[in-house]
């Protein structure tokens, strides 16, 4: 079942902040990648390409953890448990232009490899935990 979503995690989500994302490897080990991250209100996107470590991991298990650090404060953070209820190519690479913009002021993500196919994430908070 799905957590209400605490205030501060729309407004980190808001802000160019790093989230650290744990997904369970292979071998039942955490493998635990920064990423930028964006909320629709209800889910935490992550965006990254097909068949990295992370991709393979999460398409495999669907369980995540993600931490998220107020860089203005690092006394207030939110750690959160949660699922993967969506995987979809369908409007992955405007959406990492989009995040570009916000990370980088940049209208086009420019580390794009040749041939890289973009993939969201769409997470579904289950448990968050909140601090300041």
């Amino acid at each position: 079942m799905a957590e209400k979503i605490p205030e501060i995690v729309k407004e980190l989500c808001a802000k160019p902040v790093f989230a650290h994302l744990a997904t369970i490897d292979k071998d039942g080990g955490p493998q635990v990648t920064p990423v930028w991250i964006d909320f629709d209100g209800s889910l935490v996107w992550i965006n990254t390409a097909k068949d990295r470590v992370k991709d393979k991991n999460m398409r495999r298990d669907k369980r995540v953890a993600l931490s998220i650090l107020d860089p203005d404060n690092a006394y207030r953070h939110v750690a959160m448990r949660g699922e993967i209820v969506e995987i979809t190519e369908n409007g992955a690479d405007a959406h990492i232009d989009r995040m570009a913009k916000k990370y980088l002021d940049k209208d086009r993500y420019p580390f794009r490899s040749p041939g890289e196919v973009r993939v969201i994430y769409k997470i579904r908070p289950v448990k968050v935990a909140t601090m300041g």
